[in-house]
């Protein structure tokens, strides 16, 4: 478990400080960012980053404080900022609420700090309040997206959020998303991409739901971990790890399993990563670039054997299904997916394959009989509604007669497999109700719509 914005360094812990970390570690939370909100702050948080190896602080100057700044304290900064425990440049930014620092000296001192960070080359962690459009500027203008960095505590729409991750920035949630009133920033959470997503106390404001009223701390990180996993459709565990590695992508700190997987457990199901081959080049599938898939990477550095794969499943009954997805076109290997599917059913496990739909090209023959018993479900990616986009957006080996031989594959599927489900992913330019019509209507089969740019 992972606070990436505590403020340990606060007047409100100097009476417990000690026993506040020590719950925080007892909680299972191993990584604490503590984040300055002025000079003096910056300098207390670096002494716990010093004093505690899995603490880590930044620096910086909060926008309600800003109005002190002076170059005496932009050469404290700097000391600090050179000191390796100080992984970000924040919190700064813009608050329009409180009104405690004038506007004009808050953007001035927000844009002297976006350009200290990239002097320092570090991201920021920046605080936005009724401050929205000036925000945006800002950072657009400083050009920012250098950086990176944390849009913490959001509170902003989707629209906002979308802005903030094209430029680069993950986006941070705390307490809030926990409060009964607070759907609509639960909508915002649902709808950022899990590799963008960063969660916090801000801590010793917002304690969550559970404990409201309470001062918060980060052993409270926990509540807002289970709600995003809630709001996600994800286990705990797969949140943890997630953010694991998003924190390490953006500070390179923490610790994340590198080792390349062939079986990776997302919910209570158990994927197989068999392949990294494919005869589509989706122009939306990060495959060649981004070979991450919830927290673990699926780049093959070699195809595993079926006994390699079966070893790794274990007993298959712990899952509520084993599916065939990976890094590729699971069909490519179909003597893998036949052996391997025998040995799941024969120990009570359920199978899913999921596929593009060029197996019969692929095998040069009708591969739908010899999956009969062995697969439950079959999901089929049509990714459009006619064979010029399909096409144009997935760039199929087998050319132009390929949409129609997938439809094909699809009719052919509801003779063997107890259930065939279509599936397109959400690109702008997809028809989803032609799609759904086509599914349901022309092919006899369920129908089901993936978000572009969330795998797994």
């Amino acid at each position: 478990m992972i606070d990436t914005h505590a403020h340990l360094e606060m007047t409100q812990f100097d009476g417990d400080r000690e026993d506040v970390i020590k719950r925080a570690v007892n909680s299972d939370v191993s990584l604490i960012i503590d984040v300055g909100s002025d000079l003096k702050g910056s300098r207390t948080a670096l002494e716990l980053a010093h004093r505690y190896d899995f603490i880590y602080a930044s620096a910086g100057i909060h926008p309600h404080e800003v109005k002190e700044v002076t170059p005496d304290t932009y050469k404290e900064i700097k000391k600090l900022l050179s000191d390796p425990k100080v992984v970000a440049v924040g919190e700064i930014g813009l608050d329009y609420y409180k009104d405690y620092s004038p506007y004009d000296i808050q953007k001035r001192e927000f844009i002297n700090q976006i350009r200290l960070a990239r002097e320092f080359k570090k991201p920021v962690i920046v605080h936005s309040r009724d401050s929205r459009d000036d925000m945006l500027k800002i950072l657009k203008d400083e050009n920012a997206s250098e950086m990176g960095g944390i849009m913490h505590c959001f509170s902003g729409d989707e629209e906002m959020a979308k802005i903030c991750m094209n430029m680069g920035f993950y986006i941070s949630f705390a307490g809030p998303i926990t409060y009964p009133n607070a759907d609509r920033l639960r909508k915002v959470v649902k709808s950022i991409p899990i590799n963008r997503l960063l969660i916090e106390t801000d801590c010793p404001y917002l304690a969550p739901q559970q404990v409201r009223g309470k001062r918060n701390e980060p052993a409270y990180v926990r509540h807002v971990a289970e709600k995003a996993a809630e709001i996600k459709g994800l286990s705990l565990e797969d949140v943890e790890r997630v953010i694991r590695l998003n924190v390490h992508n953006l500070f390179g700190i923490g610790d994340v399993n590198e080792i390349s997987r062939i079986t990776y457990k997302i919910r209570n199901s158990l994927y197989l990563n068999i392949t990294n081959r494919c005869t589509n080049q989706c122009y939306f599938c990060a495959r060649t670039t981004e070979p991450w898939v919830q927290g673990y990477n699926l780049r093959l550095e070699k195809e595993p054997s079926a006994e390699d794969i079966i070893k790794e499943i274990g007993d298959p009954k712990r899952y509520d299904e084993v599916v065939f997805c990976g890094y590729g076109e699971p069909t490519l290997r179909l003597n893998i997916i036949e052996e391997v599917s025998k040995k799941v059913k024969e120990m009570g496990g359920k199978i899913r394959l999921n596929t593009n739909g060029h197996g019969n090209l692929i095998n040069k023959r009708n591969i739908l009989p010899e999956l009969k018993g062995l697969v439950d479900t079959i999901s089929v990616s049509i990714n459009a509604e006619d064979s010029e986009k399909y096409n144009k957006i997935c760039h199929p080996v087998f050319k132009n007669s390929t949409y129609e031989a997938v439809k094909e594959f699809i009719k052919e599927a509801k003779k063997y497999i107890h259930e065939v489900v279509v599936t397109i992913v959400d690109v702008p330019e997809v028809d989803e109700e032609k799609c759904k019509e086509i599914a349901e209507k022309e092919l006899g089969v369920k129908f089901r719509e993936r978000r572009y740019n969330v795998v797994g």
